[in-house]
C-alpha cells in the first residue's frame, strides 16, 4: 500500500507521495479544492493529514475513494520529527508525515460525521454571536462608569432598551457612538434568538437529544453540542473514558517516591466543557434537593464550590452517557451498582 502524506494549505497543499518500502514517487504542491480528483485517480492508498481546519473534509473525500485515511493529533507530530531543528516547511512536513506512516501505523484521531461537524459549527458559530455580544454589552457598561451612571441587574435581551430609557433621562443625552453599540446588540440579540431557534429545532427532531434534555440543566444547546462532540457514544468503553476525553478527570505529577494528584486535565474540548460545567450550575441553583446536587454539596463542605462545581459537572457528563448508552431517560432516585466517587 502506497502512503500519501498531505500538508494540508488554505489555497495550496503539498503531497508526498511513497511506495510501500519508503521511495518517493510524486511530490509537489496541488490545490486544495482540488485534491479530491488528485485523491480519486489513485489506487488505494494511505492518507495521512495533520488536524486542521480542512483535515476533515479532505478525509471525507479520500474515504469516498476508497483510500485509508488517518488524521494525526498536531499535538503528535512534533514528536514524529516534524518542525525539527528549527526547520519546518511544508515539503519537510509532507516527507516526514510519509516516511513515518511507511514504519508504524500512526494514530488517528475520530473522524466525526458530516451531521456531527454541521452540528458543532453551528454551535460555533452561535457562541461567537453570544462572544460580540458580551463585548459590546460590556464596552456600553465601561461608559457608563465614566458618566458615574449604574445600570440595575437585567436579562442581556432588554440591555439596549433600559440603557436607552436611563440615558434618554438625562439633560445630556447620550452620544452616537453609544446609540451605535445598543443598535448592534439589538441585531445581535435577533441573530442569537434565530440561532436558538435553530438548535432548539435540532434538538426536539433528534431522539437522542430528547433524551438528554430529560436532565435538570441539559437544554437544547447542550444537548447539541454533546452530541456533536461525542458523535458515536461507542466510542467510549466507560463513563470514565468520556469523562477523560473532555477533559474533567485530575491529572498527575508524579515521580519516584512524590505522588501528586493536580486538577483537572482540561484535555479535551473546551467549549463543550464550559457548556457543561453552565449545564451543572444550572442544576445545582434550580434542583438542590436532587440527589446528585446532595453529593456536590458535601464535597462543597470539604473542598468548596468550585471543585464541587467541577465534581458536578463531571457527575453529569457521565450521567448523559450512561443515558445515552442505555437509552433510559433521567432518573433523580438512580444509583449505580458499582458506583465510584473519584476526588475532583
Amino acid at each position: 500500500m502506497k502512503h500519501i502524506a498531505i500538508d494540508l494549505g488554505g489555497m495550496e497543499s503539498q503531497v508526498c507521495v511513497r511506495d510501500p518500502d519508503g521511495a518517493v514517487q510524486l511530490e509537489g504542491k496541488r490545490k486544495t479544492r482540488d485534491l479530491d480528483l488528485f485523491l480519486s485517480g489513485r489506487e488505494k492508498s494511505r492518507v495521512i493529514v495533520e488536524t486542521s481546519a480542512e483535515a476533515f473534509k479532505v478525509a471525507d473525500a479520500a474515504l469516498a475513494a476508497g483510500h485509508e485515511v488517518r488524521v494525526v493529533p498536531a499535538t503528535l507530530v512534533k514528536s514524529l520529527g516534524v518542525g525539527s531543528r528549527k526547520t519546518k516547511t511544508d515539503v519537510r512536513d509532507a516527507q516526514i508525515l510519509s516516511q513515518v506512516s511507511c514504519r508504524i501505523d500512526l494514530p488517528s484521531v475520530h473522524i466525526p460525521s458530516q451531521v456531527a461537524r454541521e452540528r458543532r459549527s453551528l454551535c460555533t458559530l452561535r457562541e461567537s454571536l453570544v462572544s460580540a455580544r458580551t463585548q459590546l454589552v460590556n464596552s456600553v457598561r465601561g461608559y457608563l462608569r465614566t458618566q458615574l451612571v449604574r445600570i440595575s441587574p437585567g436579562r442581556t435581551e432588554s440591555f439596549p432598551r433600559r440603557i436607552r430609557l436611563l440615558l434618554e433621562r438625562r439633560r445630556e443625552g447620550y452620544p452616537a457612538m453609544v446609540d451605535r453599540l445598543l443598535t448592534c446588540i439589538d441585531v445581535l440579540n435577533d441573530q442569537i434568538a434565530l440561532a436558538d431557534q435553530e438548535l432548539e429545532t435540532i434538538a426536539e427532531a433528534d431522539p437522542t437529544c430528547r433524551l438528554l434534555m430529560t436532565t435538570p440543566g441539559v437544554g437544547p444547546v447542550t444537548a447539541v453540542r454533546f452530541v456533536a462532540a461525542v458523535d458515536r457514544i461507542d466510542r467510549f468503553q466507560s463513563a470514565h473514558k468520556l469523562e477523560a476525553y473532555l477533559g474533567l478527570t485530575p491529572g498527575e505529577n508524579s515521580s519516584s517516591n512524590r505522588e501528586r494528584r493536580t486538577g483537572i486535565t482540561k484535555a479535551g474540548p473546551p467549549q463543550l466543557r464550559w457548556t457543561l460545567t453552565q449545564a451543572a450550575w444550572c442544576l445545582w441553583r434550580t434542583r438542590p434537593q436532587d440527589r446528585i446536587v446532595l453529593w456536590a454539596h458535601e464535597i462543597k463542605k470539604k473542598r468548596g464550590p468550585n471543585v464541587a462545581i467541577v465534581a458536578l459537572t463531571r457527575k453529569l457528563a457521565g450521567i448523559l452517557f450512561a443515558m445515552w448508552r442505555d437509552g433510559s431517560n433521567y432518573d433523580p432516585n438512580h444509583r449505580a451498582s458499582s458506583e465510584v466517587a473519584v476526588k475532583p
